[in-house]
């Protein structure tokens, strides 16, 4: 065990100047976003943007996009596991870890839409279950990181062992995964869709929605992820495991396109007093002689980005040019992230209970501190990496050096 913790140390500070330059740059923004913090916690939440007629501003848009994230490891997990899918089955556990990576992020948005992390315990000291919804959240993202964890944990250490993993102790994990990843996101689309005084979430639609746009940001920052993988170490990732995951992208995002288009009909073509917050987004409202429109560039140019990649993913001769299927993972992940962060979170509170409008925009605070959670998720993902892929190669195990030199070699 020693001498496994030696290796592992030594593969993780080893490496060539752009990983250190990596490093450096992801602790720079950490260390930022910790100073920021501290600003935030000696001063309090009056340092963002936030206020009583937006109480949930980022930090949470941030939270409900990262669930999506975390969510959609179960892309991998069923054709891997159910369907022995060979060569999404040779990656699976790069998406459990990006899922591990995503759940952390959610928590330490979570912790600094608090304000201060002492707060916390009120929630643990006196939970309301099963009545409260938050702890119903709780329960099942801390779930889904432990099961996730557990997985990822279990299979390096029988390659550490040198040995495959015994699919008797992973099929429960498995079957307690698909369903616990489902769950994530629909209670957190539970969070809203339950205020029945926010009629902008007040809808049966939104579990679906969520659970489909998750199928899709996910999904599409794993291609991205995998290549970058591949390019900087020898893990075999093969073009036949991407473009399968781009073709289940493409049929999520149909889905999602679709129940995004039967929402839009329902409060414009009914044109009831709901219609306000989705008027706002596209067209902005007018109040006081005042144009509220902060939110509308965004609105724009998330549609603009969700169609165009979906008409991408859509024609195979275009996904499977690489250099195109980029550009259209980046497209949908910046339009997942601006409609289902932004455009869910503040027009729920756009007009207030009272009429009121407060147009939000983050802060400078808001924003460093978002930097740092992502530089944090970041970096978890990279010691993943770092740490998985020499398991991989034989190059860090348990056995004695001569085996694993025979390992290696074989």
């Amino acid at each position: 065990m020693i001498e496994f913790i030696i290796d592992l140390i030594r593969h993780i500070v080893k490496g060539n100047a752009k990983y250190y330059m990596w490093l450096l740059i992801l602790g720079l923004v950490i260390l930022d976003g910790i100073l920021a913090y501290l600003g935030q916690a000696q001063d309090g939440l009056i340092v963002t943007n936030m206020r009583d007629q937006i109480s949930w501003g980022f930090y949470i848009s941030n939270f409900t996009f990262f669930v999506g994230v975390a969510a959609a490891a179960v892309m991998l997990v069923i054709p891997s596991y159910i369907y022995h899918f060979k060569p999404i089955k040779e990656i699976v556990l790069f998406g459990e870890m990006l899922a591990v990576m995503a759940v952390v992020m959610c928590l330490l948005f979570v912790m600094a839409d608090m304000g201060k992390p002492q707060y916390a315990w009120h929630l643990m000291l006196k939970p309301n279950f099963p009545s409260s919804l938050l702890v119903w959240d709780v329960i099942v993202l801390n779930g889904y990181l432990v099961i996730n964890t557990a997985a990822v944990t279990y299979v390096l250490y029988r390659a550490a062992h040198g040995k495959e993993y015994k699919m008797s102790i992973m099929w429960p994990i498995v079957l307690l995964s698909i369903p616990w990843a489902f769950s994530i996101h629909t209670v957190t689309a539970f969070l809203y869709n339950g205020l029945s005084s926010r009629p902008f979430w007040n809808a049966s639609i939104v579990a679906p929605r969520f659970i489909a746009s998750a199928l899709c940001s996910g999904p599409a920052l794993m291609i991205i992820v995998f290549q970058i993988v591949r390019k900087v170490s020898e893990v075999e990732i093969s073009n036949e495991a991407i473009l399968k995951i781009s073709e289940l992208i493409a049929y999520a995002m149909g889905v999602n396109l679709y129940l995004y288009a039967a929402e839009v009909f329902k409060e414009f073509y009914s044109h009831s007093i709901h219609l306000a917050p989705l008027d706002y987004l596209f067209f902005g409202l007018e109040k006081g002689g005042t144009h509220h429109n902060v939110l509308v560039p965004f609105t724009w140019v998330a549609l603009f980005c969700n169609l165009t990649a979906f008409i991408i993913f859509l024609m195979p001769k275009m996904r499977t040019k690489f250099s195109i299927l980029n550009i259209a993972c980046v497209l949908i992940f910046t339009g997942v992230y601006i409609d289902k962060g932004m455009g869910l979170i503040i027009p729920g509170f756009v007009p207030d209970t009272l009429g009121e409008i407060y147009d939000y925009l983050p802060s400078m605070s808001e924003l460093r501190i978002t930097a740092g959670i992502w530089a944090v998720g970041a970096f978890v993902y990279t010691m993943m990496i770092k740490t998985a892929i020499p398991i991989y190669k034989g190059e860090l195990s348990f056995l004695p050096k001569e085996h694993r030199r025979k390992l290696t070699a074989h």
